[in-house]
């Protein structure tokens, strides 16, 4: 595969939504905004009951922003736009009334690893491994923080962010709760996910609904919160700090 797309099949009546783009899934503004508006989509479609979301490839989930478009910010306006891209998609699966799991067969690193801990369910492969590398690049994981010290807790979010050159491996981030169960390959991942989902399918639908509410109560304030935490990485990434880095890349 060669050709960068976001897309939505539905199955079942599970909605699986798919990104790719080569090498790594690193995700630029505009695919960033459809996974939002999909996201959005499949949690108004009548015929989904269940949510996947998913990358394309097999080597990395998510290796978050894209660089080239990072490098291209030349203002802290678009610097808040770009940042917003993930603040959105986190907060769509947050709204979105449909139980979503998160199918991780590979590498997470900055922003991946925040769509990880904003699905419901996560599973990945033992493959795997987790990084938040926005120190080393002089901004932080500002916008990801509150998905993912919600799922992992804060002392190892803390860990994860300030040991910004380590992997983490996917039997760290399942004991800390990011991955519900990992599996030896992305045969069995699949597997896993195509059973819960169908168990899912089986459920009340407005049972699933009032359960969503619940597991993110207190959390509607992430609205105004992440468009904040936007602003201080799009005010960081045009640091010299931060150029200079970008340019070693």
């Amino acid at each position: 595969m060669s050709t960068s797309y976001v897309r939505l099949n539905v199955k079942d009546k599970v909605g699986y939504i798919e990104f790719y783009n080569p090498p790594h899934n690193g995700l630029p503004a505009s695919m960033l905004a459809s996974l939002t508006n999909l996201i959005t989509k499949a949690g108004s479609d009548p015929t989904i009951a269940v949510v996947v979301l998913k990358s394309g490839g097999d080597r990395t989930f998510c290796a978050g922003a894209s660089f080239e478009e990072l490098k291209a910010i030349s203002n802290i306006e678009q610097g808040t736009a770009f940042f917003e891209g993930f603040a959105n998609v986190i907060n769509a699966l947050r709204r979105c009334p449909k139980i979503t799991i998160g199918r991780v067969q590979g590498k997470a690193v900055g922003g991946g690893v925040g769509l990880a801990a904003a699905t419901d369910y996560c599973v990945a492969t033992k493959y795997s491994e987790i990084k938040l590398s926005e120190l080393t690049i002089g901004i932080g994981p500002f916008v990801i923080e509150p998905a993912v010290t919600r799922k992992i807790g804060l002392s190892a979010m803390s860990q994860l962010s300030l040991e910004a050159t380590n992997f983490f491996s996917a039997e760290w981030a399942q004991q800390k709760g990011l991955f519900t169960n990992i599996y030896s390959s992305v045969k069995d991942l699949d597997k896993q996910v195509n059973l819960i989902a169908k168990q899912l399918c089986s459920y009340n639908p407005d049972a699933l609904t009032r359960l969503k509410e619940t597991l993110w109560e207190g959390t509607s304030e992430w609205e105004e919160l992440l468009k904040k935490r936007a602003a201080i990485s799009g005010c960081l990434v045009l640091s010299d700090f931060t150029n200079q880095q970008l340019n070693n890349y």
